[in-house]
This record gives C-alpha cells, structure tokens and sequence, in this order.
C-alpha cells in the first residue's frame, strides 16, 4: 500500500519564526508508539505496530507530513515503528527526533557529543533514512551544560546528518546558554491551557532570538477533551491509568471548573472541547508547530476541526480568561 494524502494541514501569518522553521504546523506525535513516552517501566505498552500504522495512515491521508519522536520512546520502538511505516508505504514524511533518555531500564543517557553521535546513528538506523530533518535535545543534560551540548549536535549539522537541531524541555535561562553554544532553531515544550508557564517569558524570547516555539501536549494529556470528569473513575486505557505522575497537579477543583468554562465555550460555539483548546494554542501566533498525539485515528478528528474553526482575538481572551 502506499499510503494517499490531502495538502498539509494549517496555516498562519509569517512571524520570525516561520521563516526560520521550515516544517509544517501540525505534527504526529509518535510517543505512545511501542511505550508512553520514555518511561521504562512501560516500555513495550502503547499501540502496536498495527494501531500505530493505522494511526499514521490517518494523519498522511489527512495532510500530516510531520512526525515527531524520539530516540526514548518506547525504548527504541516508536522510531522503529515509524521506520516500519516509512518502508512499507514509500513515503517520506519529515522527521523530528530528540535524544537523551535511556534506552534500556539502567542505560546510559545524557547530551554528551559522543553518545549524541551515537544515538543519531541508532535513530537514523530504526528510522531507515540517512539524515535526520530535526533532532532535538529531549531534555537538559545535568551533567553536560547546554552550550557544551550544542557542540555536538553544530558537528552532526556540519556532517549534514541533521538537517536542524533545537532544544526540549527548557526554560528561558536554559535557552539562553544553548543559544550561547550553538544556533538551535526550536524550542519543544508543553503548553496548553492547562500549562501556560512559558506564555510570556520563555515565548517571547523565542520571539525576540528568532526562535521557534513548538508546542506538545495541547490537550494535556487527555485532561481537555473533556474525558476526566469529577469523582468518575478515569477511563481504561488512558494516560491518567497509564502514567498519572506528569499530570496529578492537575486534579483539583480549579482545573475541574475550569474545564466547565470549556466546555461551555465550545458548545455555545458547536465545537468540541478539544478541537476549542486545539484551537486556543493554534491561535497563539508565536507558536510555529503544534505536536498532537492521538491514540486512535479517530482522534485525529478535532484537529481538522480546530483547523476549520479558528478561535479569533476576542475568543481566544475569553478562553483564557477562563483558565486564569
């Protein structure tokens, strides 16, 4: 089979950051591919290569050209299985990888050049291709200090492996030493409405350094689709049954109303919930990429929706407001 897709998805006036971030401005996350996420413990859970075939089928047919992994993922799996996918529908969609995580349970990780080196090579193996479009550092190195880092991945750019590189999980003092050592073109973080701390700081000296921000988690791990409600038991299957750690701050009160305020705002617009907090983040004109990880293709339906329904200056305050 090889696999049929419409134009790519999304659009959005140029900024410093379009014109320096040659990628489209939606991407598939491939995180619970063969895992969730980099935790070892669940490596070998997640979808499987069908599901996560299926899935990817889904989001080429529907104009998603960019996936997003990483070396962590699944311990390996999740680009294994997006090499699978490239060979099997001879297609070549543009590749986002990051590395610093451990592989196996107790396996080295770090941002030191070397092992850097080494884990573009493995990437780029499981991947099947010869260079990699945009490799990312997953998350600070303690050990190997930012600027020192960026040595490592200017030689692999230098080498012509990668074609971009960039920096995850970083706040605004971490960006400025990167930026101190080397020229990362992107920052990856999670922002969403429920998860705003770089709204203003960190977004704006992307700005200001002609940085690009690209955002995962719009949804916040399912917690804005409207999914988790009070005092219900959390759905079978879900991130908050699989790995609560990175989202227990989210269960209070205030979140709960908060997600009323949502949802009253997406029915009063005949949207879901969603595809109105998709919509939020895709309005944020500072935001270059926004990385989304569905679990079944069906899920990719509010993206086209947000896409469709555009949340205006006025909306998108209001919402806001709503999350305050």
């Amino acid at each position: 089979m090889t696999a049929s897709r419409t134009t790519d998805t999304g659009t959005r006036s140029e900024t410093v950051t379009e014109r320096s971030f040659p990628f489209p401005r939606i991407a598939l996350g491939c995180g619970n591919f063969g895992g969730v996420g980099s935790a070892p413990e669940l490596f070998g859970q997640g979808l499987d290569y069908d599901q996560a075939a299926a899935l990817m089928d889904a989001a080429w047919e529907a104009g998603i050209t960019h996936f997003d992994t990483a070396d962590g993922y699944g311990g390996g799996r999740s680009e294994t299985t997006v090499g699978r996918w490239i060979a099997a529908r001879g297609v070549r969609p543009t590749l986002t990888s990051k590395t610093f995580h451990p592989l196996t349970v107790g396996g080295d990780r770090g941002l030191a050049p070397d092992r850097v080196a080494r884990s573009l090579d493995a990437s780029l193996e499981r991947l099947g291709v010869e260079r990699l479009d945009l490799y990312l550092v997953h998350e600070p190195d303690p050990e190997v200090p930012l600027d020192v880092a960026m040595a490592g991945f200017e030689a692999l750019l230098a080498a012509g492996r990668i074609g971009a590189y960039g920096v995850s999980n970083v706040d605004a003092e971490q960006l400025e030493l990167a930026l101190r050592g080397g020229r990362p073109i992107a920052v990856q973080n999670g922002y969403s409405l429920l998860q705003r701390e770089d709204a203003s700081s960190l977004i704006d000296l992307c700005v200001t350094r002609g940085v690009a921000y690209t955002a995962y988690g719009p949804l916040s791990g399912g917690w804005l689709t409207g999914k988790y409600r009070r005092g219900a038991a959390y759905p079978a299957g879900s991130r908050m049954t699989q790995r609560p750690g990175p989202y227990a701050a989210l269960v209070r009160e205030r979140t709960f109303a908060a997600l009323d305020g949502l949802d009253g705002f997406a029915r009063a617009r005949g949207v879901s919930m969603a595809a109105a907090a998709l919509a939020w983040v895709l309005a944020d004109p500072r935001v270059a990429q926004v990385v989304v990880g569905p679990g079944r293709p069906e899920h990719l339906a509010p993206v086209a929706e947000a896409l469709a329904n555009p949340l205006g200056t006025a909306d998108r305050e209001a919402l806001t407001g709503a999350f305050a």
